[in-house]
């Protein structure tokens, strides 16, 4: 189990909704950001039926939300923010979903990337992980490995000047499982400023008790106050990493 603290030159969290990344990883990103990391945000929906309210379509739930992620971004100090635009609530990870996954990592070529875990099914007595978050986080690692670094998979990529690149390293967001904690003290703020810009979300809500609660246990027994917490895959030791001009 690691706390030491490892800066990336870049890094892509690819979730399912707006506001997934500011409950799971944002104080790490926000970290990250203000060390001068370049991070991107690619969603895979757009949140269009997470606004419980009939007089919205879910043409106008996309606005909103989109919106309120691009305020949330800004906010963690992200380089940018894509939308894939599946449809929410139905989200599947389909060859074409993984396929335009690849795009966006050969583009933005991150040494890291961040998602959830695909595995996660029963989280605790009163949720079920939504299916969207398995979908996205199996399209997401499908797509981070091996499909990026494989030149002779989607081929078709290159005429767009997009090579093969091999991510680094893999982060996935844990439920209990961590190997590595992200000590997100100077961030914590960060973090929760991000969540309440998803005001169609919060609504009466505020998160930061149970955020500080969350960030608190994840650091129980730690030489820090909040912590996030992930399970980390080296996909490319540092001796091969440096050698292929991946480098800072």
């Amino acid at each position: 189990m690691s706390n030491n603290f490892y800066l990336p030159e870049s890094a892509m969290a690819i979730v399912a909704h707006p506001d997934d990344i500011e409950f799971s990883c944002a104080g790490t990103l926000a970290r990250w950001a203000r060390a001068g990391v370049r991070i991107s945000y690619v969603l895979c929906t757009s949140g269009d039926v997470g606004i419980d309210d009939p007089e919205i379509t879910r043409e106008q739930a996309a606005e909103i939300r989109e919106q309120e992620q691009l305020e949330a971004a800004r906010i963690a100090g992200a380089s940018e923010v894509i939308f894939i635009r599946e449809p929410d609530g139905m989200l599947v990870s389909t060859i074409e979903l993984r396929k335009r996954l690849v795009r966006e990592i050969r583009r933005f070529r991150p040494e890291v990337v961040i998602c959830g875990d695909p595995t996660i099914v029963w989280a605790g007595d009163d949720y079920i992980n939504h299916p969207d978050h398995r979908a996205a986080a199996s399209a997401a690692l499908d797509a981070t490995f091996p499909a990026a670094g494989q030149p002779r998979l989607f081929e078709e990529l290159a005429t767009e000047g997009l090579r093969a690149h091999k991510p680094r390293k893999v982060y996935v967001t844990s439920w209990g499982a961590a190997d590595v904690y992200v000590n997100i003290d100077d961030t914590i703020e960060v973090k929760i400023t991000a969540l309440r810009a998803h005001k169609s979300q919060m609504k009466e809500w505020d998160p930061e008790e149970s955020i500080r609660k969350w960030a608190g246990e994840s650091a129980k027994g730690k030489e820090m106050q909040y912590a996030e917490g992930f399970r980390v895959v080296t996909l490319v030791d540092d001796e091969t990493w440096n050698k292929s001009g991946e480098t800072k």
